[in-house]
């Protein structure tokens, strides 16, 4: 599969640069997440955490109804896993995604529920949208955060820490999360969105400016 190939569904209509970012920074020590502890849930029982712009949670919303063309700040956060060949997992999003459907971009993403924390996030969404376990979760991006707005006029709006983690094993993504994936090098990675910036998500362009990876 060739990510330079595909079309997004509908093109980008605006996008904001993020707000504010910080300099790559990883833990001390590696976090292995597995997914034994983590339940999957249907989008209609899920909720998300909203936050004032310190980040401080202010309350909660249904996940399934909190994207609108005025989608208050909540908790998000990007994933890129990368396997023992140093390439990146890049996925194109399902046709049937509210936001950006059919648009390449990083290998998962999602919401920590109220009381979770990103990490365990992370694990119970590779599990939920890739259908894998990873390992060795890194924090690179713990400041990252943006606004967009898609073609349909739905907006992202989220304070959105980035990690990158080791694949184990291959994936097996949801069909309603993911259509296609690739594994690619890092350097045709950065070659691809620079190439073809609406065939991508405008985070994942982003978040590339920030993380030389």
């Amino acid at each position: 599969m060739n990510p330079d190939s595909q079309a997004p569904l509908r093109p980008l209509a605006s996008a904001s640069p993020p707000t504010s970012s910080a300099a790559p920074a990883s833990v001390d020590s590696p976090v292995s997440t597995g997914v034994d502890s983590f339940v999957s849930a249907g989008v209609d029982d899920e909720f998300v955490v909203l936050v004032d712009d310190d980040g401080s949670p202010v309350g909660t919303s249904l996940k399934a109804t909190v994207h609108t063309a005025s989608t208050p700040l909540h908790l998000a956060f990007s994933c890129h896993v990368v396997n023992d060949d140093g390439e990146v997992l890049v996925t194109r999003r399902a046709l049937t995604k509210a936001t950006w459907p059919g648009v390449w971009t990083n290998s998962f993403c999602g919401h920590p529920a109220p009381g979770e924390t990103p990490l365990e996030a992370v694990g119970r969404r590779a599990f939920q949208e890739l259908g894998m376990e990873v390992r060795d979760v890194r924090s690179i991006l713990p400041d990252f955060r943006y606004r967009a707005t898609d073609a349909s006029g739905i907006v992202e709006n989220e304070i959105c820490p980035v990690f990158t983690a080791t694949a184990v094993g291959s994936p097996s993504p949801s069909a309603l999360e993911v259509a296609e994936w690739a594994w690619i090098s890092p350097d045709d990675l950065r070659a691809s969105v620079a190439a073809a910036p609406f065939a991508w998500s405008p985070w994942l362009g982003w978040q590339l400016e920030a993380w030389p990876v």
